[in-house]
């Protein structure tokens, strides 16, 4: 026979009751909770493996090869030394000349002996033959595959079919040094460009010129070389010329190229500056030669022929144009430059 359960042990029989029935929930409550972190594992495991595969990948990778910069080239001038000549005025072309046109006198020199590369000046006896033969100068000349530049490959708008007046072709080859155009007009002399090379080499060697040799009629050769004393002599004669002189410093324009019209302009930006009065002018960039420049300028009254070759910048040609024309403003009117110690070099062989 069962006895009545107390009241006090009725009541630890509850919460005893109680107790486990909690546990049993709780219990009963880890499975699905178990899935849920499971699920939320698993979702943020294909992120995981991404994340490590870029890592992994990131170290197996080989880092990209550093792309080496050649240094520059130097030119035949910096080989012999010849920028280590000091001058008064502190000049960043190794080589120049500065030449009173009407009474030859000398104001300024430096290396004025030195023979080297001389770049696009070349156009000037270039523009000078054609200009003597007496051409027809509306004659139409097409551009060919034999105008295209294989000894820098030198860029042109001047595009392989193209045609222009000859007079257009002297045009942009003295005022945007354009080397397609000052080829087509050597290819195109009576005679071919054997001929045509050889009448420049004759004609330097009618004006005096015994230091200068041409191999073709761009500039684009190193073996096209002069010396200051020689350009000096060429910028002269060539000043004599009307066409040169409007061509030369000509500050640009346009030009009917194929189906397009383009603009050109003067390399030389001197002769856009209201401090200038230019007569002649004209720019070269090879490597081998530096930044070079020969104008005839009015400076101060005086007709000035200047010369500079080999310039160490491409604006420090430009630069010491302007070094000169402030010192010979600034100097009483007879007045001459005492020339400084220069290295003197015949010849640069490179």
């Amino acid at each position: 026979m069962l006895r009545k359960a107390s009241p006090a042990m009725s009541q630890t029989l509850k919460y005893f009751l109680r107790s486990v029935a909690v546990a049993v929930f709780v219990i009963s409550l880890a499975p699905a909770e178990a899935d849920a972190a499971t699920r939320k594992t698993a979702a943020k495991k294909p992120e995981a493996r991404r994340v490590q595969r870029n890592f992994s990948a990131s170290i197996r990778r080989k880092p990209a090869p550093m792309r080496a910069v050649a240094p520059a080239k130097p030119s035949f001038g910096q080989i012999a030394g010849l920028h280590q000549a000091a001058d008064e005025l502190a000049l960043k072309s190794s080589v120049a000349l500065v030449i009173d046109q009407d009474t030859r006198e000398v104001l300024l020199r430096k290396n004025d002996a030195a023979v080297l590369p001389i770049a696009s000046i070349t156009k000037l006896m270039t523009g000078l033959l054609v200009s003597e033969a007496k051409l027809p100068m509306d004659e139409v000349i097409t551009i060919t595959q034999e105008d295209v530049d294989t000894e820098k490959h030198s860029s042109s708008r001047l595009h392989v079919g193209a045609s222009l007046p000859r007079a257009e072709l002297m045009h942009l080859a003295l005022m945007s040094s354009e080397n397609r155009a000052a080829h087509a007009l050597g290819r195109t002399y009576p005679g071919g460009l054997e001929t045509f090379v050889a009448q420049m080499n004759a004609k330097a060697q009618t004006l005096g010129m015994k230091d200068t040799h041409y191999v073709e009629p761009t500039g684009l050769s190193s073996r096209n070389q002069s010396s200051a004393h020689d350009l000096a002599t060429l910028v002269n004669v060539a000043y004599e010329d009307p066409v040169l002189r409007e061509y030369s410093t000509s500050p640009g324009g346009q030009f009917s190229v194929g189906k397009r019209t383009l603009q050109f302009n003067n390399t030389n930006r001197l002769v856009k500056s209201p401090d200038w009065d230019i007569g002649l002018q004209k720019t070269g960039y090879i490597s081998e030669a530096g930044q070079c420049l020969v104008m005839q300028a009015k400076i101060a009254g005086r007709k000035l022929i200047m010369v500079f070759l080999d310039s160490a910048g491409k604006l420090s040609r430009i630069a010491d144009a302007e070094r000169v024309r402030r010192w010979v403003e600034s100097q009483p009117p007879a007045s001459a430059l005492t020339p400084p110690s220069t290295t003197v070099i015949r010849q640069v062989n490179g």
